[in-house]
């Protein structure tokens, strides 16, 4: 499996306005992203990954290091647009890329931009519709939607300009439960399915279970890289950077300090609910 995204020794610094001094977001960030793959990106506020993800969209540039994108620099202005139609982003915010006012002419803005046939639009932004489960919803307001339609929304508004890679940047951190739910479904979809390569940025501990690789950013740098239950088995590692476990894994901790054997592996609230049945 070829590296859809590779990046060497990614150092970004910027100056903060208040003060005027001069911080290193990220330092010394080095990974590849295989295509096809599912990866969750995890980390306290101010620990980098957004940042992260913004440099792979080429959205903030280097320092230092390079990233590239199916082959292209983010640092070549000649080709970013590539790199942005391999790579497109979803924000935490839908409102802010919902820019027509039916949800099908929002979904075609993108291949419209791109000098795409009409015919040919017709059939992506069906085709993307459908995708997110919001085809019967085509003619309708974006703000006559719930928020998670929205962001459904505005996922297939990348997909319809077909990139191979999609990078939600906290897709859910303004969604009630719910939304959450009908979101990280989607997610999962497209890349099982669709084989789209996944790079979701979250701070909900669970959205991560279902990911082929989680990354936990610390002060810039990665910390731990791994399974799902190679980096939720070490839980005393996460708490220590002050971060939240999952359901089932923080109560697995708790039952294991009351002298209830339980292995660390298991990190899923269905794993830890088949376990325990066995002492009834």
């Amino acid at each position: 499996m070829k590296h859809l995204i590779e990046i060497e020794n990614l150092t970004f610094e910027y100056t903060r306005e208040e003060d005027a001094v001069s911080v290193k977001a990220l330092d010394g960030v080095s990974l590849s992203i295989e295509k096809g793959s599912f990866t969750a990106i995890l980390g306290r506020n101010g620990s980098g990954k957004s940042t992260l993800a913004k440099n792979i969209n080429g959205l903030l540039l280097p320092t230092e290091g390079t990233v590239r994108v199916g082959g292209f620099s983010t640092s070549d202005e000649d080709h970013i647009w590539e790199v942005r139609q391999t790579a497109g982003m979803v924000f935490q915010n839908p409102d802010n890329q919902l820019v027509a006012s039916i949800v099908e002419d929002d979904v075609a803005f993108g291949p419209e931009n791109l000098g795409i046939p009409p015919r040919e639009i017709r059939e992506k932004v069906d085709e993307a519709l459908k995708a997110v489960n919001m085809y019967d919803h085509r003619k309708k307001a974006p703000h006559l939607l719930s928020g998670g339609q929205k962001q459904r929304v505005a996922i297939a508004g990348v997909l319809a300009m077909r990139p191979e890679c999609i990078i939600l940047d906290e897709p859910t951190a303004m969604l009630d439960p719910q939304g959450r739910k009908e979101i990280l479904s989607t997610i999962c979809r497209l890349n099982r399915e669709e084989g789209i390569t996944i790079l979701l940025i979250t701070h909900f501990m669970e959205e991560a279970l279902p990911a082929d690789r989680v990354i936990v950013m610390d002060q810039g740098k990665i910390a731990m890289d791994g399974t799902p239950k190679d980096v939720f088995s070490q839980q005393e590692t996460l708490l220590e950077m002050g971060m939240e476990l999952p359901f089932a894994v923080e109560m697995a901790l708790r039952l294991r300090n009351k002298g209830i054997t339980i292995p660390r592996e298991i990190i899923e609230e269905n794993e830890l609910v088949t376990y325990l049945c066995q002492y009834e």
